[in-house]
């Protein structure tokens, strides 16, 4: 699962970017500075498997990770080709959610690819872009669709059906995730269209290290239009969190963070909030070997989970030893669990609650 780092150019997806992987990605106050996408495997920051290492003491320990990508900054035009148009839209087609950043500080000496400073303008640039694509993309399924329609195809027209309303929202500059669209729509005709407004998105508010805890105006005005998307906001000072990247120790951050009021790194949050876009959650095995924690799609059963592990696993499911997190660290280790009779089996039904601690019965 990815998650694709969007913007227009100069607005400090790179240096975000390195601040999340450490991978260094060039960075510099000029437009398409980033050309070819940079890619990163980020570990979710996630205090349980911390905690279950103390109980345990593995010989080591595994957390969960996310795929984090940094895409070439979009400019007007690009749906027709204009700057590095056409490898963005493809690049972007590629994830599977959209970190979106915007620019919401002043600084004269980082140049604004459109002059001044204007996120709402900004995000509309990029949203219009990426209208016209989908656009694109539903009008040529559209010529196909309306023949099939045409011969009484019950099927065809119901997909016709739902493809005019995609095309009659695009047209009305609106995202396809702010159309209503029934359960079994989305899931059985508008997800698999792959439409790039589509995607789950969070607003990324770059600001000044001044408005770091308390936000600014833009960032309550791109709240307001966030909300009408179902759409995730983070406000974040991108600067601040390159310094707090460099420092060495945990207790050096902790003390730069507490002189601006904030509790943790923003960079941490995004990461979950990344995360949770993706609809992702965790479950954890626990063993002397190793205390890992394994990335699933929320509502996955527990043959699903099994299967992230080794195919086998999945295919050879015969049953699940389930302790829930705070069950393990209520009693402080497995043996005592089982003890206290508060671990579970479960069957190929059972859906996995995000934290719990799993073992697996299969045969190969």
């Amino acid at each position: 699962m990815k998650a694709g780092i969007v913007g227009l150019p100069n607005v400090g997806k790179s240096t975000l970017f390195n601040c999340l992987s450490n991978a260094k990605a060039q960075s510099a106050n000029f437009p398409f500075c980033t050309i070819e996408p940079n890619i990163g495997v980020v570990n979710v920051p996630d205090s349980r498997l911390n905690e279950l290492a103390t109980l345990v003491n593995p010989e080591k320990t595994l957390p969960a990770t996310v795929e984090i990508v940094d895409i070439a900054g979009l400019v007007k035009g690009a749906s027709k080709g204009e700057g590095l148009g056409n490898q963005f839209l493809a690049n972007i087609r590629e994830t599977d959610a959209i970190i979106h950043v915007l620019r919401c500080f002043e600084n004269d000496n980082i140049v604004h690819v459109e002059g001044s400073v204007n996120p709402i303008r900004d995000k509309e640039i990029i949203d219009l872009e990426l209208q016209f694509k989908d656009l694109e993309t539903v009008e040529k399924r559209l010529e196909k669709v309306n023949r099939a329609a045409r011969t009484g195809d019950k099927d065809a027209q119901k997909l016709q059906a739902i493809l005019n309303r995609i095309k009659e929202g695009l047209e009305q500059a609106k995202n396809v995730r702010q159309l209503d669209f029934s359960d079994t729509e989305r899931e059985e005709v508008v997800g698999g269209l792959q439409l790039l407004t589509d995607k789950p998105v969070l607003y990324v508010c770059n600001v000044s290290e001044g408005d770091a805890a308390t936000g600014n105006d833009w960032v309550n005005k791109v709240n307001e239009i966030a909300q009408t998307e179902h759409a995730e906001v983070l406000t974040l000072a991108v600067s601040i969190e390159a310094d707090i990247n460099e420092l060495d120790t945990f207790e050096e951050r902790q003390v730069f963070l507490e002189d601006l009021g904030l509790d943790e790194p923003g960079a941490a949050k995004l990461i979950r909030k990344a995360y949770a876009l993706l609809k992702q959650h965790t479950y954890f095995t626990a063993g002397e070997k190793e205390v890992r924690a394994w990335t699933i799609t929320v509502g996955s059963t527990a043959p699903q989970a099994a299967g992230v592990i080794h195919t086998d696993f999945e295919k050879g499911f015969i049953r699940a030893e389930v302790i829930s997190y705070s069950d393990y660290t209520t009693f402080g280790s497995e043996a005592k669990v089982k003890e206290a009779g508060k671990m579970r089996i479960e069957g190929k039904e059972y859906i996995v609650k995000d934290g719990d601690v799993m073992h697996f019965r299969f045969n190969v």
